[in-house]
């Protein structure tokens, strides 16, 4: 299918970076949190607050299992990786990129957890245990990991294009 489906942490790139990768090797862009916006008529944290985290997790595991695409970039939701259903589609749909950043990266990008539309499952509380929940399963799920700390959305850009083996 020749897509690229990008994972990880909140503020890692997926959908900033993915729009404008798309762009430049020439494929479609698909961005997972939006569709869920509007299908859901509401934005994540309005549906997380409605649905709980067991509610959003179901429709997010039922867009991307149900997601069908031919060369687009795929941007994900941080929360796909709970559902292997749905991980298990996006790896036969295309190659998963893991947008790998640190912690205290995470940490300078979101000063907010809640009001940017994080769901927390079960007892994770803050960013520390979701990070420690989190990234085993991106690393899991992963073809290629792309280390994106310190670097500017166009920098992440040209080393998701290099790591895929697009030339930009």
């Amino acid at each position: 299918m020749d897509n690229l489906v990008l994972i990880g942490m909140p503020s890692s790139g997926k959908s900033t970076a993915g729009v404008l990768l798309a762009k430049k090797i020439g494929y479609g862009f698909i961005d997972c949190d939006l569709i869920i916006q509007g299908e859901q008529g509401a934005l994540l944290s309005e549906i997380i607050a409605k649905e709980g985290a067991d509610g959003f997790l179901a429709i997010e595991e039922r867009v991307n299992a149900g997601l069908a695409a031919m060369r687009c970039v795929i941007a994900t939701g941080g929360s796909v990786c709970y559902s292997d259903r749905a991980m298990r589609h996006l790896r036969s749909i295309g190659t998963v990129v893991y947008l790998q950043l640190s912690e205290e990266e995470v940490a300078r990008r979101i000063p907010n957890l809640v009001r940017r539309g994080v769901v927390m499952r079960g007892n994770v509380r803050t960013l520390r245990e979701l990070y420690r929940e989190r990234i085993p399963l991106y690393e899991r799920y992963a073809d290629i990991t792309v280390p994106c700390d310190g670097q500017t959305i166009d920098e992440t850009v040209q080393a998701i294009a290099a790591a895929a083996g697009f030339s930009i």
